[in-house]
């Protein structure tokens, strides 16, 4: 069996990194994080994202607020919301939940958030300053990936890293991080040719694609890093990209689904929402 790159385990650590910082504000009598999330309409998926943030970031001593909208809303009416956030200087962080209803304009409304407050990394300013190597609030899923790797250690620079997935909000991301490092990254999808060749001869797979078990034993080899970015549900269980099962005797290190890169995305948020409170101090 590989080493399991432990999610959850991290996740905890970095828990105890904003604990310290908020309990350290609130003995000096200073102002703590506030977070407002948005979601408009009552999607499944957003509900269930909006309650974890809102656990999480509790428990952690920082302030959560959930702002709930009619899915009627109009868009105009939402940007109206929005600006009110990004004018009060109590909020440092606004998250907005996708999707969002039909008829609103997606983009249009994302870019309404002061890039400031953007802890999500959504905004196309906050993504321009990403691609051009500028300090920003990481984008979470894609900073969950490089925190596992960096947190156990695993060397970066120089190593081949293939990414299966070209996303804006996975792949594309995850690819400049790891440039930042100084990796040799490939940026492969559902049509690159001889996949399997590429990813064999690769230090690290980092496999975002949405299609559960898609990875198995022929991708791989014994020195092979494979981090699992997907979840799909598969007869009523959440699922990987990677066959763990196949894969997992067979590779140096993996991060599991449940339990790996998923389990330190909101914690990466509300961690997100520390640094905002910090630069709109300075």
């Amino acid at each position: 069996m590989g080493i399991i790159i432990d999610g959850r385990k991290v996740s905890l650590e970095v828990k105890e990194e904003i604990r310290s910082f908020v309990n350290n504000r609130k003995e000096k009598g200073l102002k703590v994080p506030k977070v407002v999330s948005i979601l408009v309409g009552n999607d499944g998926g957003s509900v269930f994202y909006i309650n974890n943030q809102e656990k999480v970031a509790t428990s952690l001593g920082v302030d959560f607020e959930k702002l709930l909208l009619d899915e009627t809303i109009s868009e105009d009416h939402l940007i109206d919301e929005i600006e009110k956030l990004n004018n009060d200087k109590i909020v440092d962080g606004i998250i907005l939940q996708l999707p969002l209803p039909k008829g609103i304009n997606e983009k249009k409304v994302i870019n309404a958030i002061s890039a400031d407050k953007d802890i999500d990394c959504l905004t196309y300013e906050n993504q321009g300053k990403l691609y051009c190597g500028e300090k920003v609030f990481l984008p979470c899923t894609p900073n969950s990936v490089i925190t596992l790797l960096e947190k156990y250690e695993i060397e970066l620079e120089g190593k081949n890293v293939v990414v299966i997935g070209r996303s804006n909000i996975v792949g594309k991301p995850v690819s400049q991080l790891l440039l930042n490092k100084n990796s040799t990254v490939t940026i492969c999808h559902s049509r690159t040719k001889n996949l399997q060749d590429i990813c064999k001869n690769a230090d690290i797979i980092v496999v975002a694609m949405g299609r559960p078990k898609y990875l198995n034993e022929d991708f791989i080899n014994e020195n092979s890093i494979v981090i699992d970015v997907g979840t799909s549900s598969l007869h009523g269980k959440i699922t990987g990209d990677v066959d763990f099962e196949r894969v997992s005797d067979k590779v140096n290190m993996i991060t599991p689904v449940p339990g790996g890169v998923g389990a330190l995305t909101t914690t990466l948020l509300i961690k997100n929402a520390c640094e905002a409170l910090e630069n709109n101090e300075n």
